[in-house]
């Protein structure tokens, strides 16, 4: 909190950002334009026992240890969510994201429902959760379609995976309809403004700023009556 006359800062606890929807529906667009635009705003960056591909950088895509260090941070509670996909383990480690919090940073998680309802467990108070729909579901197979990174078949997997998706969008804080990408992203920012503004995240600190003008005023009032 500053001093400055003119110029209150009331700290606040970082929150967790987690977003989740079915394969085409544009989190992981939002994620992106979230991160550009946000500087208050961090990927959370996942350990996972998979190969680095060519183009990853270690520690930046991801943290890529072994399968042998990925079961010791289950075993000792390190990660907040954690998942086994086509063979290979991924997680969230969970000191970076407490340590983030801690300094009043925000994180972003673009993660699907099953890491989402760990992610609830474990730490329910500190997350906003989003879940991004599409319009309709032949729209999302249109979207699957023009990306043109998957086979038919693939797609079709997509497809089906969505449905058990979209089962879960009532247990999320918020649902937004990615039917306009620019629109959808003004309401994802629109919810962001409003929970960091939150009285209960921001609680501690706006004590002890009302506490200062508590003080203030006493001291005027006792000034005045001298």
């Amino acid at each position: 909190m500053s001093d400055a006359p003119g110029e209150t800062i009331i700290g606040r606890r970082g929150l967790m950002l987690v977003l989740s929807s079915p394969s085409g529906a544009g989190k992981s667009t939002l994620a992106r334009n979230l991160l550009r635009d946000d500087p208050h705003m961090s990927l959370s960056v996942s350990v996972t026992t998979r190969d680095r591909r060519g183009s990853e950088i270690d520690g930046k895509d991801y943290h890529f240890i072994s399968q042998k260090q990925f079961d010791r941070m289950v075993e000792d509670n390190e990660l907040l969510e954690w998942a086994s996909v086509h063979g290979h383990s991924y997680g969230t480690p969970r000191e970076p994201v407490e340590a983030a919090l801690r300094e009043g940073r925000d994180m972003l998680f673009d993660i699907d429902w099953q890491g989402a309802l760990q992610m609830f467990e474990r730490a329910r108070a500190d997350i906003v959760s989003v879940f991004v729909l599409p319009p309709t579901m032949e729209e999302l197979r249109a979207r699957l379609v023009r990306r043109a990174e998957d086979r038919p078949e693939v797609i079709e997997q997509r497809l089906a995976g969505s449905l058990k998706e979209l089962e879960h969008y009532s247990e999320y804080d918020y649902q937004l309809i990615n039917n306009d990408l620019d629109e959808c992203f003004d309401d994802l920012r629109s919810i962001l403004r409003a929970e960091r503004l939150s009285s209960a995240r921001r609680m501690i600190s706006m004590n002890l700023f009302v506490d200062r003008l508590l003080e203030q005023g006493r001291a005027i009032t006792k000034a005045d009556k001298s």
